[in-house]
């Protein structure tokens, strides 16, 4: 009956073991794909070199340093949940000790123990031990219960929620400072092209007034003007070139690619309609497809400040924290709780004399098993666990204030970007009107001094506010775009965040 009592242990020993095997080979399985490949930008761009507007956020999303940093420390959050889990898993191991007696060990004993009628106080030499001895064994420790380690799995799920959280706010954050910065490029494009059209209008005056001059229509003054006009602007034109070079580095350095990697932008602001639902030109068609996608209405409705903390990335976060710092209470608070654990031991040992042979013979091994349980009562452990608690207490109300100080700086920025785009909204059809008419001066001008009805200054004047009149429409679609992405991020519905994110994760 013991034989069979013992058979069925041993064998319900080997099964537990291979259990735990299996099962720890299955959750050291990676919980979500490993961190994206960064992606070339010139397999993007192709052989033309263009980067459209979509395709420099993909960019962004893969290359871009912070959203990498984010995704390592969502591994480590991956990491940190096999961590919690060890807690409460089996404890298995296993151990085995060889021990070779090259002499072997001698006691004293009383002689008396194999003499009676030896003499009180006489010893003799006696050998205790054999030639080559055996032991092994192993050992299951299981936590039956144990409050806090129960609850650190709840936490550590937490903490690799506040890390998704954290990513997409990132990414929310990369997503913006790239829309800004291409629009920052196709503005800095267009104050270089506005310059070099100022240049080319001002060598055409030129050259008609030298012609003028030679036929007697006009005189060296006329000249004079044209050419001081002339070197003035081209200061200006070699600051705008350095003014886009700059910004190409900007947004190189925003998609997280090198520096020196040629490539241009697509779009142009001054054929952009900030109203229109489509785009009226090609080239935009990037920009508003990312424009639209999330709607913004010009009107008097009422802010969407109720959709702050259900979309914007660090109000959520801060929830994900205090749904963190409960989990950390419920930990301490576990403290005061008594744990209970088992244990399994199954141990064999053997002694032989003479050659080794492994764990000897039937004869000379032998085997022992135990199963014991052990509860243990913390009853006094000084203050330590009654303070955690109450910095954990006071930890979880800063939380809950910076979430309300969160909340009106979310409203702040959402009231902002609403009153930005609104005044370019309001300040397109002017900035559009004034456009054409200035379109309309020029041409006027550059007759009337044809038919030598007008002076050069008229043309002077009129090309000037031309020039300030592109400006203004240029600089009015770039706050627009720009207002555009930074109410898009305040409300929390940054376009390809939430669509990307589970890409990168899976």
């Amino acid at each position: 009956m013991i034989d069979n009592t013992s058979a069925k242990l041993s064998r319900l020993g080997r099964a537990i073991a291979l259990m735990m095997v299996v099962f720890m080979v299955l959750i050291s399985l990676p919980a979500w794909g490993q961190i994206s490949d960064s992606v070339a930008v010139s397999d993007v761009v192709g052989d033309q070199k263009v980067l459209t507007l979509t395709e420099a956020l993909d960019v962004a999303l893969a290359n871009n340093s912070e959203i990498k940093r984010s995704l390592l420390s969502l591994k480590n959050a991956d990491e940190q949940v096999r961590i919690a889990w060890s807690d409460v898993l089996p404890d298995v191991s296993a151990s085995a000790t060889y021990t070779r007696n090259l002499e072997i060990p001698v006691n004293f004993v009383p002689a008396q123990f194999f003499d009676p009628d030896a003499p009180a106080g006489e010893l003799v030499p006696l050998q205790f031990g054999t030639d080559n001895n055996w032991q092994g064994g192993l050992s299951v420790n299981q936590t039956l219960f144990r409050g806090e380690a129960f609850v650190g799995i709840g936490s550590s799920k937490v903490f690799k929620a506040v890390q998704a959280e954290n990513l997409r706010a990132t990414a929310q954050q990369v997503v913006t400072q790239t829309r800004v910065a291409y629009y920052n490029v196709l503005v800095a494009k267009e104050q270089l092209r506005l310059q070099k059209a100022a240049i080319e209008r001002l060598e055409k005056n030129l050259k008609e007034n030298k012609a003028r001059q030679k036929a007697g229509l006009v005189d060296e003054y006329n000249v004079l003007q044209v050419q001081v006009q002339l070197s003035n602007q081209r200061p200006q034109l070699t600051q705008a070139k350095y003014a886009v070079d700059e910004a190409y580095r900007e947004l190189a350095v925003v998609l997280g690619i090198p520096l020196g990697l040629e490539f241009m932008v697509k779009g142009d602001l001054n054929n952009f309609d900030i109203t229109a639902q489509e785009a009226t030109d090609k080239v935009n068609e990037n920009i508003k497809k990312v424009d639209k996608m999330t709607p913004y209405q010009y009107s008097k409705q009422p802010p969407i400040e109720d959709r702050v903390s259900d979309m914007r990335g660090d109000i959520r976060i801060l929830e994900k924290r205090n749904e963190l710092k409960i989990q950390e209470m419920k930990a301490i608070k576990s403290r005061f709780l008594p744990t209970l654990s088992a244990n399994y031991n199954l141990n064999w040992t053997a002694s032989q004399a003479g050659n080794p042979v492994f764990f000897g013979t039937e004869d000379s091994r032998a085997r022992s098993q135990t199963v014991g349980l052990t509860l243990s009562l913390p009853i006094f452990q000084g203050f330590e666990r009654s303070a955690n608690l109450s910095i954990a207490q006071i930890e979880k109300k800063d939380l809950e204030e910076q979430k309300r100080s969160a909340l009106r700086s979310a409203e702040n920025e959402i009231q902002s970007a609403r009153e930005d785009l609104d005044q370019a909204i309001e300040t397109a059809p002017a900035r559009e009107k004034a456009l054409q008419l200035a379109q309309e001066g020029y041409d006027r001008a550059r007759a009337r001094l044809e038919n030598g009805l007008g002076s050069q200054l008229d043309v002077a004047n009129a090309e000037l506010q031309l020039r300030e009149a592109e400006a203004n429409y240029a600089q009015m679609v770039f706050n627009y775009l720009s207002a555009k992405a930074q109410y898009d991020q305040a409300v929390g519905m940054v376009p390809f965040v939430d669509e990307e994110l589970p890409k990168l994760n899976d």
